[in-house]
Formats: structure tokens, sequence, C-alpha cells
């Protein structure tokens, strides 16, 4: 069975119980995310005792934002459409990412998810020698594409064929508006001479980056090449920290087969797709112990 038929053999019950929204379910996690950030960004910059160890969680924290900036560009964390926007341009901002221009990447990630020369997301091929994979992972390349786009856009030279020509005039603003504000704050922190937020922003950020860069290497890594999106997307079984933390995106296949339900509602969706899915692993860790040993030397 592929997703089609798995949808096509889900009743009009099931298809509006499993994409019903919440915004007391979103706000909930939105709440215990950012709550953690604040709890941890606040004793960083308190510089508590051993504050510098802190800065590793609070940046898996930040990156992991990314799950919401996704999320929210479905719309589906919330009922409300003013506070899945307003998740996807804080989440965004907080990451380096225009939200606006990540929908318009993310519709053709997921309109050709995993097919070569279509999907964007293969514009950036997966490690396949040791080096490739310990530069994928440092986090490096992702820096360096998001502030590329960010300064491209602004300058009004975004050719992407995903977005729109009548939607890149809105692209340039966005990336104008988060240039400026970004370059407020390094002029208020220089003014101020305080590091406070480059010890509990910017270098959390890259701490943080590669376990994004782990955890998201197992959504496709070395899955088939074909349409289905029960065999294109990996599904990997993990611990409850870790799907809280990453808005249940775990459950990736079943996301990439009805990208309409909400997080919240996914594990329901894993119960009835569960013995339909090709492609799943055991853990991020089984993952990569798998994945590593199949790649080349330089």
């Amino acid at each position: 069975m592929d997703h089609k038929q798995f949808l096509a053999s889900l009743s009009p019950e099931q298809c509006r119980e499993l994409t019903q929204t919440s915004d007391a379910r979103g706000l909930a996690q939105l709440a215990a995310h950012l709550g953690a950030i604040l709890l941890l960004g606040g004793l960083i910059a308190a510089r508590v005792p051993f504050w510098p160890v802190l800065m590793l969680p609070q940046g898996i924290l930040l990156v992991f934002l990314f799950t919401l900036l996704h999320e929210a560009s479905h719309a589906t964390p919330f009922r409300s459409r003013w506070l899945n926007a307003a998740a996807a341009h804080l989440s965004g901002f907080a990451i380096l990412l225009p939200p606006r221009w990540f929908r318009y990447f993310h519709f053709a990630h997921h309109r050709f998810t995993h097919l070569p020369g279509k999907d964007p997301e293969l514009d950036a091929p997966k490690p396949e020698t040791w080096g490739q994979y310990l530069v994928h992972v440092s986090g490096i390349p992702v820096w360096i594409s998001h502030v590329r786009t960010l300064v491209r856009n602004a300058a009004g030279r975004c050719a992407d064929a995903y977005v729109p020509a009548a939607k890149r005039g809105a692209v340039r603003t966005e990336a104008q508006v988060m240039l400026g504000i970004y370059l407020a704050l390094i002029l208020g922190s220089l003014a101020l001479a305080t590091p406070v937020l480059l010890f509990v922003w910017l270098i959390p950020l890259a701490l943080g980056q590669p376990f994004l860069r782990l955890y998201l290497l197992a959504e496709h890594g070395r899955c088939p090449h074909v349409a289905n999106m029960l065999e294109n997307s990996r599904t990997t079984l993990t611990n409850a920290l870790v799907r809280r933390l990453a808005w249940n995106m775990p459950y990736h296949a079943e996301h990439h087969s009805y990208p309409m339900v909400p997080f919240h509602r996914l594990p329901d969706l894993h119960r009835l797709t569960a013995e339909h899915l090709k492609v799943t692993e055991k853990g991020y860790a089984r993952f990569h112990a798998k994945y590593a040993p199949e790649m080349g030397r330089e």
C-alpha cells in the first residue's frame, strides 16, 4: 500500500479527527519549548555557576525551533491563523531562516519529495564520504546557506523557481526586515558593551546545529527515490523527549503522507500507518551507525 491508497482507506470521520488543530495543544507545546529557552537563557545571562555548560542544551532547544518553523509553515500547530504566522516568524528569526521563503521551499520539497532534479532539498546532496559527513554535521554549510539566502533575498535577487514571481517582493521585504533587526541587535550589543546575545543566542546556535543536522539526515537519508511517501521518508522510533523537542516530526513518513495532520495527532496517524511504513529505524544512534559504514573515504 502506498500513501495514496492509505489516505483513500481513511473514513471521513478519521480524517476530521486526524486534522483537528488546537490552540491549546499548540500553546502548551510552545510554552514548554520557549519556557525552557528563556529559563536557560536567564541562567546563562546571570552567569550562574558552570553557566557555559548550559549553552549546549540552550543551543539544542534553539535550533530545534526549526521543527516549529516547519510545522507553522503548514499552519498546523495552532487553530488560529495568526498564531501559526507568529510562530513561523519567531522561530525563523531565531535560527536565521526567512519563514516566508522557507514555506515556498518546503512546499516544493513536499510536492517532489526525494525526487532528484525536483526536490530542492536535494540541491545540497547528502554526505557520501567521511569528509562530507563531518562538514555536513558541523553545520557550517547550512549557516552559509542561511546568510546567503537572506542577503540574496534582501537584494531582490531571489530567482528560486519555487518562489512565485508575484511573491518575490514580499520575500525581499521579509529579508530586509530581518537583516535590519539583526543589525540593530548587533549595534545595541556593541553600544551597551554586553556579550549577552553572544552567549545566550549565537554561540548556543552554533553548538546546537550539529544535533539538528544529525536529526534531519535521518528524515530522508538513504531512502529510495520514489514517489511513495511511506517509502521515500523515514520514521525514526525514538523516546518521548526527542519527539517532544522535535514537535513529533520523527514521525516523518506519516507527516509526508498526510501533511495536514498537526503535530499532536501524529502519534495517532502512526498507529494507523505503522504496518505500511517501508523505512523505519529504532533511534538516531542506530541510523547513524548504519549510515556511517556505507560511506567512502576521500
